[in-house]
């Protein structure tokens, strides 16, 4: 009796079985927006695309967080100085 394993065989073998249900990348493209902070919580959704549906909110929320905190970081810096005598500038 021969142990060889016929070429279908291997091949059904090595494939895996479609699963439907399993997680799948969605491969939605992501435009670099020019903002490091920005760019990677946008770069942090691909890690959904390796869970199931009940582990993206964990991501999405951080991701959420992380986009606020770099809004706010925004809010938080000092303009430029407007100059004396311009009518913006408060009154002395």
């Amino acid at each position: 009796m021969s142990e060889s394993v016929s070429e279908a065989e291997i091949v059904t073998a090595a494939e895996p079985e479609y699963d439907p249900a399993a997680p799948a990348p969605l491969n939605v493209p992501r435009t670099p927006t020019g903002n490091a902070e920005v760019d990677a919580q946008l770069q942090r959704l691909a890690d959904t695309d390796h869970l199931a549906t009940d582990g993206h909110i964990e991501v999405y929320e951080d991701v959420h967080r992380g986009l606020r905190d770099a809004l706010t970081a925004l809010d938080a810096r000092p303009g430029p100085p407007v100059p004396t005598g311009h009518p913006t500038a408060a009154p002395r």
